[in-house]
């Protein structure tokens, strides 16, 4: 039980650090602007320092590949448009409950406005309970839980090829955006061997490929996006040495602690943006210079910042929707209009959440389904730990 008279006595210290911190984070924001300014003169040599010290770098920079000055306004979305969406949850496994599974859950969501269709609001789930399945990640050092949130994943992607897949066949006309909820660079993916990384990327590359062919353009929405990527681009420019050689000249093992280069830090993108930006204007195209994107071939990740009127969002998208002006601009205009729609958050992804979230209802109803076919098949003993269910009849 939280002991709020003893957690008061803390709150003072935290509110004089908070007011520090905005200080300094204003102090940083004018810092940013000045040094964006600078930039713009110098864009194309700081691309190609980016670009031929890439590997040196010790932090990731974005490379702009439009001018940092860029402000476009969107356009308002056409009447009759479909979006597609879908977002997943799940029940993880415990050994201390009945049996040893776990649950994934993707909900989907197809709004089809303007057109006198139905929507599609439901959600599909998927047990896992094979040993083969369940286990498969042992093989490669992986933990079950932290497999299953893969697998999630890469179900959610799937899923929504498959949902545009048969929506474009009973309705090609109108334009459509799928969207899900988070980034498209997936970073877990990097310290994973081969063989399981294939397993998550390869089917999320090929279902992306499904929607390039349905000419149906995807976007990963982040909401208060922590990312750092495009001032990284900056710390190119506050650089004071002759080439951006992080190894040679601010290795941690023999440099300084803070390097001359990270005056910004911990300054986010967004945090910039939102001075730059007016509600319903995208800033400029960024690359994304993620290293785990060397193994998406062809459809790198591409993002720019979106004034969505409650806050700047950042909305990433593979290769072929950004080198395609029409489709960007589509899909742009679809999330503004789905964030309007939705009063600071897209209908269709909040929608998508909905369907999927497993609550503590569900959780029980899911376990108890599961105790009756046990029971049913002649299994005996069934029932959760004394641990488990000590926790559950809590007397305190």
């Amino acid at each position: 039980m939280l002991d709020l008279t003893k957690l008061a006595q803390q709150m003072q210290g935290v509110s004089r650090q908070l007011t520090v911190e905005a200080i300094a984070t204003h102090q940083r924001l004018e810092l940013a602007q000045q040094l964006l300014q600078q930039a713009q003169g110098v864009q194309t040599e700081l691309v190609n320092q980016q670009q031929a010290w890439r590997d040196a770098l010790r932090f990731t920079a974005a490379e702009p590949v439009e001018p940092l000055d860029t402000r476009i306004n969107l356009v308002a979305a056409p009447v009759h448009h479909t979006i597609l969406a879908t977002d997943g949850s799940q029940i993880a496994p415990s050994h201390h409950e009945i049996a040893y599974c776990y649950l994934l859950n993707v909900g989907r969501v197809v709004l089809a406005y303007g057109q006198g269709r139905q929507a599609l609001l439901d959600s599909l789930p998927e047990v896992v309970y094979q040993p083969e399945d369940l286990y498969v990640s042992r093989q490669w050092g992986i933990r079950t839980e932290e497999w299953m949130g893969h697998r999630r994943t890469q179900l959610e992607t799937t899923i929504l090829a498959e949902l545009a897949a048969s929506w474009v066949q009973v309705n090609p006309s109108a334009p459509a955006l799928a969207m899900v909820d988070g980034s498209l660079i997936y970073w877990f993916l990097e310290p994973l061997p081969a063989e399981a990384r294939d397993r998550i990327l390869v089917p999320i590359l090929q279902a992306w490929e499904q929607l390039r062919t349905a000419g149906i353009p995807v976007i990963g929405y982040l909401s208060a996006a922590r990312s750092s990527e495009a001032l990284n681009f900056l710390r190119l420019h506050t650089c004071p040495y002759e080439v951006p050689d992080c190894d040679t000249y601010c290795n941690p093992k023999t440099g300084p602690a803070r390097t001359p280069c990270q005056v910004l830090d911990p300054l986010r993108d967004t945090a910039l943006w939102s001075q730059l930006l007016q509600p319903g204007q995208r800033g400029p195209l960024w690359r994304s210079s993620a290293r785990v994107l060397d193994l998406y071939g062809a459809q790198v990740i591409y993002f720019c910042y979106v004034h969505v009127g409650s806050e700047v969002v950042r909305v990433e998208f593979p290769a072929w929707v950004a080198e395609d002006h029409g489709l960007l601009e589509s899909a742009l205009s679809l999330t503004l209009a789905q964030v309007h729609k939705g009063y600071g958050y897209p209908v269709a992804l909040a929608e998508a959440h909905n369907q999927a979230v497993v609550r503590g209802g569900d959780r029980a109803r899911f376990f108890a389904l599961l105790e009756q076919e046990m029971i049913r098949s002649g299994l005996k003993n069934v029932g959760t730990s004394y641990k488990e269910a000590r926790k559950r009849g809590s007397i305190a």
